[in-house]
C-alpha cells in the first residue's frame, strides 16, 4: 500500500496541526456492524439514534457517525407521503417498527456512511485501518454494482485563509482535474449520476487568467455566480460560509446543505472500499499534490498559461511531471 504524503503546510491559521475529516460510502454492511467496527478500533461507546443513525461517542479520535445517507429517512420525512395515503404511524413501536423494515430495504440502494470527525494529518494511517477492518466485514464499493454511484469525502483544514491562497488552490485543482478523474477510474455509476460535476468552462477560465487577483469577498462571489450548487468535486462552499457567511447564505445555493467550517471539502469520485490494492492515500496523495501544485506560482502560471492556449497539450505534459514527482516524493 502507497504510504501517505504531509503536506509541506502542517499547521493551521491556529497554529495546530491541521485536521482531516473523511467520509465513506458504501454498501454491504448493516450500521451496528459498522460502528462494532469503529468502537473496535479507537474506544468508545455506541448510542443508536435509529435503525438510519448511530454514534460511536469518545473514541480516541472523538464522536463518529454511521448511518444511511437520505435525510428522507433519517429525518423521518418519509411521514406526510404516508399520511396521504392513510398511514398513521402515531406509536411509538409502529414507528420504530416501520423504520427498521425501512432501513433493510433501503440498505441495498442507500449509501450507509462513516462519518470521521476531524482528526490530525499525522493520524490518516488510522483512518485506512477503519477503511481496511470494513473491507474485511463485507463493505461493497462503487464497482459492485451499476446502482452503487459510491464516494468518499476528505474535509481538509485550510493552511491559510487568504483570498491568494484559496485562488491558488482553486486554480491548481482546476489544471489537475481530468488527471485526478483518470487517477480516480470514475465508474460508470458515478458518470451517469448527478455526482460530481467539473467546474465550468467560463470559470475555469477566470481563475486560470493572470490578471484574476480578486480580495476575498470578490473570490466567494465570483464562485457563486459560476458554481451555485454543492455539486463540484471541491466545493468552496462550507470554507466560504465560514468566511463570509452572510455572503453564501443569502445566496441562491443548498443553504440547507452547507456546515460553515474551516476546509476545503474534497469530493472523491469512487470509494473502491472493497478493492484490496485500493486505499485512501491514493485519493489523499492527490489532494496534497494540489496542494504542492497551488504553492509553487512559477510552475502554477506557467501552467495556467498553457492551459489557456492550448489545453489538451498541457495535460499530457503534467501527466509526465506528475509520475515522475510523485516517485520522488515516496522516495523520501
Amino acid at each position: 500500500m502507497p504510504q501517505f504524503i504531509l503536506p509541506d503546510q502542517m499547521h493551521a491559521p491556529d497554529g495546530e496541526i491541521r485536521r482531516v475529516g473523511v467520509e465513506m460510502e458504501m454498501a454491504g454492511l448493516e450500521l451496528p456492524v459498522m460502528a462494532q467496527a469503529v468502537k473496535d478500533l479507537f474506544g468508545g461507546h455506541i448510542d443508536s439514534k435509529s435503525p438510519f443513525e448511530i454514534h460511536v461517542l469518545e473514541t480516541r479520535h472523538g464522536a463518529f457517525a454511521v448511518e444511511l445517507d437520505a435525510s428522507l429517512l433519517k429525518n423521518h420525512e418519509y411521514q406526510p407521503y404516508l399520511a396521504k395515503v392513510g398511514i398513521d404511524l402515531d406509536a411509538r413501536g409502529d414507528q420504530q417498527t416501520f423504520d427498521a423494515m425501512l432501513a433493510r430495504l433501503a440498505a441495498g440502494v442507500v449509501p450507509s456512511e462513516v462519518v470521521a470527525p476531524p482528526i490530525p494529518v499525522t493520524a490518516l494511517e488510522n483512518m485506512d485501518a477503519l477503511r481496511d477492518r470494513l473491507r474485511r466485514d463485507g463493505a461493497k464499493g462503487t464497482r459492485m454494482a451499476l446502482v452503487y454511484a459510491f464516494g468518499a469525502q476528505f474535509n481538509v483544514e485550510a493552511a491559510r485563509l487568504d483570498a491568494a491562497y484559496l485562488r491558488n488552490i482553486l486554480r491548481a485543482y482546476v489544471l489537475l482535474h481530468d488527471r485526478l478523474t483518470e487517477r480516480g477510474a470514475v465508474d460508470l455509476s458515478r458518470k451517469i449520476s448527478p455526482y460530481i460535476r467539473a467546474f465550468p468552462g467560463g470559470y475555469v477560465r477566470l481563475l486560470l487568467n493572470q490578471d484574476y487577483a480578486p480580495d476575498l469577498p470578490d473570490l466567494i462571489r465570483d464562485y457563486l455566480l459560476h458554481n451555485p450548487t454543492r455539486n463540484r468535486p471541491l466545493d468552496m462552499l462550507p470554507l466560504f460560509a465560514h468566511l463570509e457567511r452572510d455572503l453564501v447564505m443569502h445566496a441562491p445555493v443548498e443553504t440547507h446543505l452547507i456546515k460553515p467550517r474551516p476546509a476545503f471539502h474534497y469530493r472523491l469520485p469512487n470509494c473502491q472500499i472493497d478493492e484490496s490494492d485500493w486505499s485512501l492515500a491514493k485519493p489523499w496523495n492527490d489532494w496534497v499534490m494540489v496542494e504542492k501544485l497551488a504553492a509553487d506560482e512559477n510552475r502554477l502560471r506557467e501552467h495556467a498559461r498553457a492551459y489557456l492556449e492550448k489545453p489538451g497539450e498541457v495535460v499530457t505534459r503534467m501527466v509526465d511531471e506528475w509520475v515522475d514527482m510523485l516517485g520522488t516524493w515516496l522516495k523520501r
